[in-house]
């Protein structure tokens, strides 16, 4: 979360918006593409990812084939990274200015980051 929010930032992406991945699904912030990938994104991260081809055909009527495969792509990539940090207990480095009131919103503890 910290990697990626600080990198959203620095893309012009305000924090408003990181806060409304929190709860995308009712946030008028948020493209209908942008929650289309959110919601795959929380599906792949499942412990048993979720097998649901309405979702995946969901997806699709916003995002061409390559984009998909670059949006699978990161979701995998991002699962992998959390679970090797946590593993070896790398935490959060905060680069995010406002990363702990995203941990607060989310209710995630800093040490479980």
């Amino acid at each position: 979360m910290d990697a990626k929010a600080s990198g959203a930032s620095q893309l012009g992406v305000i924090h408003d918006k990181l806060v409304a991945v929190l709860n995308y699904q009712a946030s008028d912030l948020l493209t209908e593409p942008e929650k289309a990938a959110i919601e795959l994104a929380a599906a792949l991260s499942e412990t048993r990812p979720a097998d649901n081809e309405i979702l995946f055909r969901k997806v699709q009527r916003h995002y061409g084939n390559k984009q998909m495969v670059a949006l699978a792509l990161s979701i995998a990539l991002e699962n992998f990274r959390s679970r090797f940090n946590r593993c070896f207990g790398v935490s959060a480095l905060g680069r995010y200015s406002k990363l702990e009131e995203l941990f607060k919103i989310a209710n995630i503890n800093v040490r479980d980051a």
